[in-house]
C-alpha cells in the first residue's frame, strides 16, 4: 500500500480515481484562465478564454456531482499532466514580451490543455460505458464535445493570430 495515493484494486476503483485527477485538472484550470485572459491582447482569444472558463465552471460541478453520487464527497487527486502544462503557461505568459508573440503561445498552451482534457474525457466516458453507467457516460460526452469544440475555436483563432505575428 502506497501512502497518500489512491489504492486501485478494480475497474471500478480506477474509474474513480480518475475522476478525481479530471476534477482536480478542471480545478486548476479554473484557476489559470483568468491569467490566460488578462494576458490576452488579442479580443477573440481572450472571449474565448472567458467561455471557456465558464464552460469549465460547469465541468466542474459536473464531476463534482459524479463523485457525489460514487464516494459522497467531490474528492480529487493530484492531476500531474495538468500540473506541468498550467506550469508552462504561466512562465509563457511572463517569459514572453511581444504581445502578439505571447497570444500565439497563449494558444498553443490552451491547445495543449485541450487536447489532454479531450484525452481524459474520451477515456472516462469509454470506461463508464463499460461499466455500466450511462448517465456518467453522458456526462461525461458532453464536457468530452465542449473540449473539442473549445479547441476547435481556438485553432480558428490560432489561424488569424499566427497569420498576423508573422508579418
Amino acid at each position: 500500500m502506497k501512502l497518500f495515493s489512491a489504492n486501485i484494486e478494480d475497474f471500478r476503483s480506477l474509474y474513480i480515481s480518475n475522476l478525481k485527477k479530471a476534477l482536480d485538472m478542471e480545478q486548476k484550470i479554473t484557476k489559470a484562465l483568468p491569467d490566460m485572459i488578462e494576458n490576452s491582447t488579442n479580443s477573440e482569444l481572450a472571449n474565448a478564454f472567458t467561455t471557456h472558463l465558464q464552460e469549465t465552471r460547469g465541468h466542474v460541478a459536473k464531476l463534482e456531482e459524479l463523485l457525489t453520487r460514487h464516494i459522497g464527497e467531490p474528492a480529487t487527486e493530484t492531476c500531474k499532466v495538468i500540473n506541468g502544462l498550467t506550469t508552462e503557461a504561466s512562465d509563457t505568459i511572463k517569459d514572453v514580451t511581444e504581445p502578439s508573440i505571447r497570444d500565439i503561445a497563449l494558444i498553443g498552451g490552451a491547445q495543449q490543455v485541450e487536447h489532454h482534457e479531450f484525452a481524459v474525457y474520451g477515456t472516462l466516458r469509454t470506461w463508464a460505458e463499460l461499466l455500466g453507467l450511462d448517465e456518467d457516460a453522458a456526462i461525461l460526452e458532453s464536457i468530452e464535445e465542449e473540449e473539442e469544440n473549445a479547441d476547435e475555436l481556438l485553432t480558428s483563432i490560432a489561424e488569424q493570430v499566427n497569420v498576423a505575428a508573422a508579418v
